[in-house]
């Protein structure tokens, strides 16, 4: 009896066109899932987006220019884990293709030119580092210098990043100072909250905005359900935590679908230079 045996792929459908949703658990073709934004048609499951295809989504082609490219994280306490910050960076960094969680810069939104950030959850769960933090506060900067409006769209399921320790705590209040003195404009600031955004991000300035959407089913508080039913030994109330949950409790103006994500955002916009 051999100790091995070769399968061999029959005429069937080809790997790689679909795609096992995580709110339905059924499968969706990819080619309807682009069309829909990333968004299963079925359950309307908002999958995770990187920060690039949120710059496609939200600005118009070609408006973007990238800011602040430079700047790369250091290891200020030479951390040592299962894996240290340096091997850890580097493996984020090729399975992303960015140099960081955060791009920053300016651009065109239906024609209104804005300064705008996005955070990445995929690179270290988008955890707001020394960069991420100093990324923030010079693209609010920008937009003072420039008299810009502001649109941040987060994704931290990390929040503050446990590899550069205090150097990281501190930037909850150096992007919240950045943002009280944007706050002394009549410009507007619009944040974007999406799947996850947690802990530290969420207790700075993503949570700061002079409007703040939200996307359908995301994750968004400080510290995640689980530990807090540990702590308090309770239940929690259904849909705790999601978008949906924080609008009827009043810490969120708005639950945005992503297909209407560009034009809300536009059309705030407008009101507020009205």
């Amino acid at each position: 009896m051999p100790l091995f045996r070769i399968v061999r792929r029959g005429k069937g459908v080809p790997a790689g066109l679909w795609t096992k949703c995580e709110g339905c658990g059924k499968a969706v073709f990819n080619k309807t899932l682009k069309e829909n934004f990333v968004v299963c048609p079925r359950c309307n499951y908002h999958f995770i987006l990187g920060a690039q295809d949120r710059i496609r989504l939200l600005l118009d082609k070609g408006s973007f220019i990238e800011e602040e490219v430079d700047l790369r994280s250091a290891d200020p306490l030479g951390f040592k884990g299962v894996k240290s910050y340096k091997e850890k960076l580097i493996e984020d960094q090729t399975k992303t293709g960015l140099p960081g969680a955060c791009v920053v810069g300016r651009g065109a939104l239906d024609g209104k030119k804005i300064a705008f950030g996005v955070t990445d959850s995929r690179f270290i769960m988008g955890s707001m580092g020394s960069v991420v933090g100093e990324k923030v506060t010079r693209l609010v900067e920008t937009a003072i210098d420039n008299r810009l409006p502001l649109v941040i769209v987060s994704g931290s399921g990390g929040g503050a990043r446990m590899y550069e320790g205090m150097l990281s705590l501190m930037q909850m209040a150096k992007t919240s100072a950045a943002l009280a003195k944007f706050n002394q404009t009549d410009l507007p600031y619009i944040s974007v909250l999406t799947n996850p955004t947690m802990a530290g991000v969420m207790a700075s300035f993503a949570s700061l905005g002079d409007v703040v959407i939200a996307e359908p089913g995301a994750l968004i508080g400080f510290t995640g359900p689980r530990v807090i039913e540990q702590t308090i030994r309770e239940k929690l109330p259904e849909g705790f935590q999601t978008s949906e949950f924080l609008l009827e409790h009043g810490l969120i103006d708005m639950v945005v679908s992503r297909c209407e994500l560009k034009p809300t955002i536009s059309r705030l916009l407008n009101l507020f230079r009205g």
